[in-house]
């Protein structure tokens, strides 16, 4: 609303009759409130692209004079003529005012793109760390998260098994930026331009998830959590949504006349058949496992009660107790309701066990007679303890999950008592139920944080690092069962989520993979002294300090080699799970990448192929070799994919990729459609056919609503 009410008083001042109705009728509109969340969308967002090369056509701002603390001309310029031999270029205004025009020195703009603009992305490697033999590669990127997100669907639409991010808190003191503006406590749309940044990267990271089986975790605390659950609720309607409360400083954020902060939010939506894992118990080894009550406990289980929640008519007949030994020795027939329990007479010495609560409300049984009689058998019934209450003997059982530990050897029997019932005892760790409320050491975020961070990259600071453990806890819920999951991170920080996914491939033998998204940003007071040196973002001496070259890659890569940035070993211990030196490192590889953009022109004529070709790798798996250049022979194949640049050497091309067992993308370069269509029919079963350069400029097209 911000932008119609400036548009609106650019009409008034033009044609004030016309701006006094377009007001009347829009302060009518503005007053129905619909339902939901409602915030203003402020589009578009604009973000400044400091290490793109300005080109005609492009969007532009001219920057404050080096050595100039001030804020500099936050106008927009289109470029209508770039003089290289000059190094300038020829700018017209953009926008409903009069039109200006000049020329700037080329070193003094800076490309500015909007949330509406079409963007065609390309990645350039910055470096990599490899030690994880085949396994697929953990990558980062360096760019504008909303762009990076856009080019991850058309390498992983439907693809992330979970996304994790832990989005700006926006407590006002210049954590984030909006249109290249910090954010802070005053600003009076502060709430609604935090929602309109994050409901566009949510949108995008819908495509991108598995509907089918996947998870989006987002972290938050009180400054906006009931806004981000609404707008969770709002954007994933087909999801199911849920929080926890989890302790990260036990003792406390002190807070004059205020409630000492110890905890923040996880949000979990699930979509598909996404279910919440159980949570590692080592607090039970050598225990016996834990018996419990066969009588039903909710009053919904009441004995002839019909309708939701309603036991079935096979759960309510006599267990036979012998009343000298105090086994059980059988069962009678199940019985309706309308016949009184003490009809039923028990065999000679026996007493006739039925579930009824002490005040003498008749209920259920946990199991149908059959399946009584399947686990008595086996010894996961007994009984235990006289009573004088209207039910004279508990019944106890072993639950689901405590056979299944015994099946998987979790537990393990030592025998059998007296009257039948199994011993068993935990051998390994056990597991939990996962409540929404959590408070474990481990998630400290100073313990698992701040201290971790600093053993990898000691004297590089940075505020409020997320407990490795906690992240690593939150992940393994859902893709404990998915050893080759994908995970995405487009708020990647300090690369928390990308070392607690290579943590938990460690603790399993898993592949899976992650993508950490973060910008190069450089913090607010480090950016004063940077300007009054006279530098600007773009310049070397300046991107050295950004959160991806600084933090992100440097964390990643001193995880992997179990050295610091300098080249010493890492002195510090992994906690908690999994505890090992960090110096050891981790078997796996990584990586780095940055953003560009290309243009359209230059995509399809193969001129931007080399950083073109880092998506098509990511797309196949990240796995293996990959083709960064044109061969002289027309087709090239890597570990995962092959690329057929000249369809008139797709015979040997077919012959070659037939033969690579672990292909599974053919890309053919062609703007042929029925020719792409029957080289794809002479591809073999399991590979699919991908047609360059159709796919990916209508991917980029669709992916912004054209």
């Amino acid at each position: 609303m911000s932008r119609i009410s400036d548009l609106i008083a650019q009409a008034k001042a033009k044609e004030p009759a016309l701006g006094a109705d377009l007001e009347r009728e829009f302060k009518a509109l503005s007053s129905r409130l619909p339902f939901g969340l409602n915030f203003e969308r402020h589009s578009p967002e604009a973000v400044e692209l400091p290490q793109r090369p300005v080109r005609k056509g492009d969007k532009v701002r001219v920057l404050s004079p080096r050595g100039s603390a001030k804020k500099g001309d936050q106008r927009l310029w289109q470029v209508k003529a770039v003089d290289r031999s000059k190094k300038a270029a020829e700018l017209v205004s953009l926008g409903s005012g009069e039109r200006e025009q000049q020329s700037a020195p080329l070193l003094d703009l800076v490309v500015v793109a909007e949330s509406r603009d079409t963007i065609y992305p390309g990645l350039v490697s910055t470096g990599k760390v490899q030690r994880g033999a085949d396994k697929p590669h953990h990558t980062v990127i360096n760019g504008e998260n909303y762009h990076v997100l856009k080019a991850l669907t058309y390498t992983h639409r439907g693809k992330v098994d979970a996304i994790y991010i832990d989005p700006p808190y926006n407590s006002g003191a210049k954590d984030w930026k909006y249109n290249n503006d910090y954010v802070e406590s005053d600003d009076l749309y502060r709430h609604s331009k935090w929602l309109a940044m994050l409901e566009r990267r949510l949108l995008l990271a819908k495509e991108i998830l598995n509907p089918d089986d996947s998870v989006l975790i987002a972290t938050i605390d009180e400054k906006e959590y009931l806004r981000l659950g609404l707008l969770l609720e709002q954007t994933f309607p087909e999801g199911k949504v849920e929080m926890v409360s989890s302790v990260i400083n036990p003792k406390g954020t002190g807070r004059t006349g205020d409630f000492a902060r110890t905890n923040e939010y996880l949000f979990f939506v699930r979509f598909g058949v996404a279910t919440v894992g159980t949570r590692r118990d080592e607090t039970t080894l050598g225990d016996e496992v834990g018996w419990e009550t066969m009588r039903r406990r909710n009053l919904a289980s009441i004995r002839g009660r019909k309708g939701k929640g309603a036991c079935g008519p096979n759960q309510f007949y006599p267990i036979f107790v012998n009343i000298k030994s105090g086994a059980i020795v059988g069962r009678g027939d199940v019985i309706s309701p309308d016949i009184v329990r003490d009809s039923i007479a028990a065999p000679r010495g026996c007493v006739a066990v039925f579930p009824v609560r002490p005040d003498g409300t008749e209920m259920n049984w946990e199991y149908t007679d059959t399946a009584f009689d399947r686990w008595w058998s086996l010894g996961y019934i007994r009984a235990n303890g006289r009573k004088d209450e209207p039910q004279p003997y508990i019944i106890q059982h072993l639950p689901n999950k405590a056979r299944k530990e015994i099946q998987s050897g979790v537990a393990t029997t030592e025998g059998k008592r007296e009257d039948g019932s199994v011993i068993a005892r935990y051998a390994g760790a056990s597991t939990k139920t996962v409540t929404t409320q959590w408070d474990f050491t481990s998630h400290s975020a100073e313990h698992g944080g701040t201290r971790v961070l600093k053993a990898l990259t000691p004297n590089r600071l940075f505020p409020y690092p997320k407990s490795l453990y906690a992240v690593e806890d939150a992940l393994r819920l859902f893709v404990a069962d998915k050893p080759e999951a994908i995970i995405v991170d487009f708020f990647a920080g300090s690369g928390t989520t990308a070392h607690a996914t290579m943590r938990l491939n460690r603790q399993d033998g898993g592949t899976r993979q992650c993508i950490s998204v973060t910008n190069n940003e450089v913090g607010a007071e480090e950016q004063s002294k940077l300007r009054k040196n006279g530098l600007r973002p773009g310049d070397s001496d300046w991107e050295q300090w950004g959160i991806c070259d600084y933090i992100t890659k440097p964390r990643v890569k001193a995880a992997v080699t179990g050295e610091t940035p300098d080249g010493t070993k890492i002195d510090g211990t992994y906690k908690f799970n999994d505890e090992f030196p960090m110096s050891d490192g981790l078997e796996e590889s990584a990586e780095f990448f940055t953003l560009t953009y290309e243009t359209p022109v230059s995509v399809s004529h193969n001129i931007a192929f080399t950083r073109i070709a880092p998506l098509l790798w990511l797309r196949a798996g990240a796995r293996g070799t990959r083709i960064d250049r044109i061969p002289e022979d027309g087709w090239a194949i890597a570990d995962t994919y092959g690329i057929l640049f000249d369809v008139d050497s797709a015979t040997p091309f077919i012959r070659a990729i037939s033969g690579a067992s672990s292909s599974k993308l053919a890309y053919i370069v062609t703007d042929d459609d029925r020719r792409f269509q029957a080289l794809a029919k002479r591809l073999p079963n399991g590979i699919e056919p991908v047609r360059l350069y159709e796919s990916y400029l209508t991917n980029f097209s669709f992916a912004n609503g054209n």
